[in-house]
């Protein structure tokens, strides 16, 4: 945050910060996160799985599926809804699907927190921080 109170605090891991960065990324932060699920997710795509799984059940275990539906659909229309962005449309195709799918994973690790395990947290969180660093300080709980 700066001194006009602007930005997020260096503890602010939310949804919301994630949603207001995929907003701002331009073709080429895009294509990062692309190539983060290409090397990161999708050689280990059964532990990628896994955490999604692990994730899901924390959502439901701790009644937060509404929620999720509900960020899954602004993650949606930002990439390929009728609003979506003009950085996500020029990067429509395989590099969209894949950050696409890197952003999903992502923000359900963020919405999870507090109930998903960090190693769980970590295997969603690591493709999209391949442009969202602050990403890599998130940690799940210590469960």
């Amino acid at each position: 945050m700066d001194s006009d109170g602007y930005g997020y605090t260096p503890e602010d891991h939310g949804t919301a910060r994630l949603l207001d960065d995929m907003r701002t990324l331009s073709p080429a932060a895009i294509e990062r996160i692309a190539r983060g699920w290409e090397v990161r997710a999708l050689p280990h795509l059964d532990g990628y799985h896994a955490a999604e799984t692990a994730a899901l059940r924390a959502i439901e275990g701790a009644h937060l599926s509404t929620e999720w539906e509900a960020l899954q659909r602004q993650i949606l229309d930002l990439t390929e809804g009728r609003t979506s962005l003009v950085s996500w449309k020029i990067e429509h195709g395989q590099n969209g699907h894949h950050a696409e799918s890197a952003a999903l994973g992502a923000a359900l690790a963020l919405h999870a927190m507090g109930h998903l395990d960090s190693a769980h947290a970590q295997t969603l969180i690591r493709p999209m921080a391949e442009a969202l660093p602050w990403l890599l300080t998130v940690r799940g709980s210590s469960q």
